[in-house]
């Protein structure tokens, strides 16, 4: 199992398809990255040898992937939320934030479902 920037790789897939595993690396930047190295995309990791592996590191290293790039967007999360614009509030509150409908949908950012209870009508 090839190790690049600190992600273990899947050693039964194509190249392109196991480099998107890190975070930040997509299909188009995976088939750029093994251009610079080149390697071909059709290969299986397994099959890589240690220079293609070195190259592919290589590579990989001009790309700002994995852990600085989890820290620049919680950093841009958070200065949303310290500056308090509409964004800000919307991911300070847990609510979507590109304008869509939260009246039935939006599950996945509310959370699971809190009942209130009716109103017990006046008895005469």
């Amino acid at each position: 199992m090839a190790r690049i920037a600190g992600v273990d790789i899947p050693k039964n897939k194509r190249g392109v398809i196991a480099l998107t595993y890190i975070f930040g690396v997509g299909r188009s930047r995976a088939s750029e990255v093994l251009a610079k190295a080149t390697v071909s995309e059709d290969i299986k990791v397994q099959d890589w040898n240690d220079d293609q592996i070195g190259a592919i590191r290589e590579a990989v290293s001009f790309y700002k992937i994995e852990g600085e790039l989890r820290s620049e967007v919680s950093l841009n999360i958070k200065r949303l939320m310290d500056i308090g614009c509409y964004r800000g509030i919307r991911h300070r509150s847990g609510l979507p934030l590109r304008g869509q409908r939260t009246k039935n949908n939006s599950r996945t950012r509310k959370g699971k479902r809190k009942t209130v209870a009716n109103k017990k009508k006046a008895t005469k």
